[in-house]
């Protein structure tokens, strides 16, 4: 990331793959009530297709949040959690953690990088952190679309439940449905929350409009997540549709968007779009803020220890 000072000691590749995992689970502990509220809605056109599904059975972000609450009490907002942080831990590790070092690949080294360099690391590390954290994602999914049934039951009892029934009955493909959509989807975002991120700070710290301190890095984090909702939500949509589909229900991601805007119109593809935004908006603020405090905290402990007494 841009912003440092040329005495400032640059942190290592290992601090910020550790920095930007941990920051992340941070990020998804705090917002993870808002990611299940969008899921729930993102699926809503499809739930009412469903026999005895109540029409419009979620209506707003913290509409959607108190009926969870009221109907299946509030461990249901965070129902998907483990699976949640298991795929932050992989899957941020990677996409943010490595994004500097890809730039600098890239680049060869070089200090510039411009437009196109960090959209082609953007997409790079995105697509890398979705090929080997795809399994959590359609875990975390499926638990958080799951709705408690009239006797109690769910469909998944466990994390680890959930990823031997979907290896069981859709084999091991099934552990990565939904991957195309998803590294598009990844790849765009990765795309625009870093990249704007990026941008927006340099573009701070460029004109003196603020030092490299935690409001930069909150206007640019806010900057990002807006952004990134605009640009990601109809791709999000889709891709949530199809991982939580039963087996055979759409051919392929294409199919569900088709089916998506013939059933219920090309509005579909921003459903959920406040709590995408509200949540997009607030984690992308926490895990900045967190994730610069992270690399100086722990590159301040490395000089500590490497320094001669």
């Amino acid at each position: 990331m841009v912003g440092m000072k040329p005495k400032d000691v640059v942190p290592s590749a290992a601090v910020k793959f550790f920095g930007a995992g941990t920051a992340a689970c941070i990020a998804d502990l705090i917002t993870f009530p808002l990611d299940t509220a969008k899921v729930r809605l993102q699926i809503q056109g499809e739930s009412q297709k469903v026999e005895g599904a109540s029409t419009m059975k979620y209506r707003g972000v913290f509409g959607t949040i108190t009926t969870m609450w009221r109907t299946e009490g509030p461990r249901s907002l965070y129902s998907g959690l483990v699976a949640g942080l298991q795929r932050q831990m992989s899957f941020a590790s990677i996409r943010i953690g490595l994004y500097d070092s890809m730039k600098q690949f890239y680049t060869r080294g070089t200090e510039s990088a411009g437009i196109v360099t960090r959209l082609m690391a953007g997409c790079t590390t995105g697509a890398m952190a979705v090929a080997l954290a795809q399994p959590t994602d359609v875990v975390k999914v499926r638990f958080q679309a799951q709705v408690r049934l009239a006797d109690g039951g769910r469909r998944y009892n466990s994390t680890l439940n959930a990823y031997k029934m979907i290896a069981r009955d859709e084999g091991v493909r099934g552990l990565w449905k939904g991957c195309m959509p998803n590294i598009t989807r990844n790849a765009i975002v990765n795309c625009a929350e870093l990249v704007t991120y990026d941008l927006i700070k340099e573009l701070i710290l460029k004109y003196g409009l603020m030092t490299d301190n935690l409001p930069c890095h909150f206007t640019a984090a806010f900057g990002a997540g807006f952004c990134t909702t605009v640009v990601a939500s109809p791709v999000d949509v889709v891709k949530t549709r199809f991982m939580n589909s039963a087996d055979g229900q759409y051919r392929s991601a294409i199919n569900c968007a088709l089916t998506m805007v013939r059933n219920e119109g090309p509005t579909a593809f921003y459903k959920g779009f406040m709590p995408s935004f509200l949540r997009l908006g607030s984690w992308n603020i926490v895990m900045f803020v967190t994730y610069e405090q992270i690399k100086r905290g722990m590159t301040k402990t490395q000089q500590y220890w490497e320094s001669p007494l």
